[in-house]
């Protein structure tokens, strides 16, 4: 029968230790990165706002229930007051608190359950509509700066109708309003909008369009995210400007348009611009137009003026006075360029004589000799200097060697001691035993002798 063994015991350097928040901090990297988002549908409890802004509560069901956290920069847009009790839709991404190693769900998005399948379907379909390509920036088409006529596809008796056209008869009253009135919810209302963007662009008679209404809630807004509404958004030849709800109220007709406004006032601002900007643009225009007629007529003025001043000055009388005077100063200067010309030409030819005397062979030989001679004076006096040094040097270089000789230290009475036997130096008691034969070199002559044993 085999015997068991037992497995080696690794080493305390072949274990990797753990540290508590190295653990956390690996753990929350398999968290998140393992799931991703996901929509949850659950009960609040414990809910608590932090002085912060951010929320902290608790979603379950009948089995269990996950610590979650909100934090203000999201829940700052979200319209619905989370309490305790209330049933929830909401879109978060798993995570793992490291302080305290706790499991809990960072939420993003949070609104009543009751509304959740028509926010599975709004993403769903703003999904595929994008995968299309039409909510691409690229796709836009930029706003006329002054349209003839603005239309509105709204309901005829809703408040946005009269916030538009409030605001744009304040704005610039004398742009025309053309209305197409639509239902803008309940059934049929996708249907009727979409048929009002085709029925503006067929009849041509706006440069922009406006579609939108007021708020509500996302089951209110519905008709702005059929897919029949963004279609018709998107084939507009129109420019269309989305106006549907408040500012959070963001629908997949305000994804599509070439300019999401965040209320239907809003819109209004931006389709037209401000006659009172216009009237002070057209104020100054004609200031600056009065003004360049008068610097204008200004400046024909001292043309004309200026012209009848080169006249006189071109009479043949004139031009004639001037020829002579002209021709006076011309012979004054042929005499004096033929002068300087006759001057320069005599400092040349002694500047080449003088360079042709300095160049003789006579007067290279006479300084090459005079050089020779200072040259042969100096010689014997460096040479002397030069030999006098080398002396000294190789004087102090024989008395430097003899002060580090090891034979200067024997003239001193020591000795050098190594054993007989294979003349290696002896430094150390211990390295001659007794009986040992050695031999010691004075500064004249050598001793053999045989180590004794140690007295006593």
């Amino acid at each position: 029968m085999a015997a068991w063994s037992t497995p080696p015991r690794p080493s305390v350097r072949d274990r990797d230790v753990y540290t508590v928040s190295r653990l956390n901090r690996e753990a929350r990297g398999l968290v998140e990165g393992g799931l991703g988002a996901i929509w949850l549908e659950a009960e609040v409890s414990n809910f608590l706002r932090h002085g912060s802004g951010h929320w902290y509560f608790s979603l379950k069901d009948d089995a269990a229930q996950v610590r979650c956290a909100m934090f203000r920069q999201r829940n700052s847009a979200i319209a619905v007051q989370p309490r305790n009790g209330m049933q929830v839709l909401v879109r978060a991404r798993a995570g793992l608190y490291e302080p305290r190693g706790e499991f809990q769900l960072i939420v993003d998005h949070l609104e009543e359950a009751g509304e959740g399948e028509l926010r599975r379907r709004y993403e769903r379909l703003k999904r595929d509509l994008a995968a299309e390509g039409l909510f691409d920036t690229a796709r836009k088409r930029p706003l006329p700066r002054l349209p003839r006529q603005v239309g509105v596809v709204t309901s005829a008796t809703g408040a946005a109708i009269r916030d538009i056209l409030h605001v744009l008869a304040r704005r610039f009253p004398a742009v025309p309003v053309v209305v197409y009135p639509v239902p803008v919810q309940g059934a049929g209302a996708a249907e009727a909008i979409a048929a009002a963007i085709r029925l503006a662009g067929e009849r041509a008679e706006v440069d922009v369009l406006i579609v939108g209404r007021g708020g509500g809630s996302l089951e209110d807004l519905w008709a702005f995210n059929e897919e029949a509404v963004v279609r018709a958004v998107v084939a507009s030849p129109i420019p269309v400007v989305s106006a549907v709800g408040h500012e959070v109220d963001v629908t997949l007709a305000d994804l599509a348009a070439d300019l999401r406004a965040p209320t239907p006032s809003a819109a209004a601002e931006v389709v037209v611009p401000d006659a009172a900007d216009w009237l002070r643009a057209l104020a100054a225009g004609a200031t600056r137009l009065v003004g360049a007629w008068r610097r204008s007529t200004t400046g024909h003025r001292d043309r004309l003026s200026w012209a009848g001043r080169r006249l006189t000055q071109l009479h043949p009388s004139v031009r004639i006075e001037q020829q002579s005077q002209r021709l006076d100063e011309l012979g004054g200067r042929l005499g004096g360029a033929l002068r300087s010309r006759l001057e320069m030409d005599a400092h040349r030819l002694a500047a080449r004589r003088a360079e042709l005397i300095a160049l003789s062979p006579r007067a290279q030989l006479a300084a090459i000799s005079r050089r020779l001679a200072v040259t042969a004076t100096r010689l014997p006096a460096a040479l002397a200097l030069r030999l006098s040094q080398s002396g000294d040097r190789l004087s102090g270089t024989v008395r430097a060697l003899n002060a580090v000789s090891p034979l200067a230290t024997l003239d001193r009475g020591y000795a050098i001691v190594t054993r007989a036997d294979d003349g290696r130096l002896v430094t150390d008691a211990a390295e001659a035993a007794a009986g040992t034969e050695i031999e010691a070199r004075l500064a004249r002559g050598r001793l053999r002798a045989r180590v004794l044993p140690p007295r006593g």
